[in-house]
């Protein structure tokens, strides 16, 4: 009898450490599903095209660049700000330059402020959904195409939002095996470490 309780308790502990075990696994992919779907943190929307509805309301939109401490790249928007009509299609710009001697891959981290209008801030295309290669000395223009959703009027806290910025601040990962070749083939030993 005691043996028997033993061996339950056991069970359930170990049951008790493979679900801590599979949460632990599961909560990061699940907080980035609740943050995409309720723009939780200044996530933004995807979308798949350009809007199909424009209101007679503008909003502006300020753009925000950094890099993380480490990341050599110089990264800016290439214009401040824009003023646009609610669901009106916009093109915004960003800058970067890697002033380094050898490649550098970057990713870039994003998120929208005031929070509670990051679920109406649509990205159609981004630079910010791909990893990003600048060669030695390179600069490039990366663009940002996107909307302000009409359906942010209708929400009962962000129908007050006059001002929305976009931030991005990029951060250094490792070259894709592609690019460590063609740096090799180009004779830049740093490129691999």
């Amino acid at each position: 009898m005691a043996m028997e309780r033993k061996t339950r308790t056991v069970a359930a502990l170990a049951g008790v450490v493979v679900f801590m075990g599979a949460m632990a696994w599961a909560a990061i992919p699940i907080y980035n599903w609740f943050c995409a779907v309720t723009g939780y943190g200044g996530t933004t929307g995807v979308a798949e095209a350009g809007s199909d509805s424009v209101i007679d309301r503008t909003i502006k939109v300020r753009f925000d660049a950094n890099t993380e401490a480490g990341m050599p790249w110089e990264f800016r928007p290439v214009e401040r700000e824009m003023e646009l009509k609610i669901g009106e299609d916009g093109l915004a710009y960003y800058e970067a330059y890697n002033p380094t001697d050898r490649p550098v891959a970057g990713q870039a981290g994003y998120n929208v402020a005031p929070f509670v209008a990051g679920s109406y801030f649509e990205k159609v295309q981004c630079f910010c959904f791909t990893e990003q290669v600048l060669q030695p000395g390179e600069r490039v223009e990366m663009p940002v195409y996107f909307y302000v959703n009409p359906d942010i009027v209708d929400d009962r806290d962000a129908k007050y939002t006059k001002t929305i910025t976009l931030s991005y601040t990029f951060y250094e990962i490792d070259l894709p095996e592609g690019g460590q070749q063609a740096a090799i083939e180009a004779g830049d030993d740093t490129a691999v470490n």
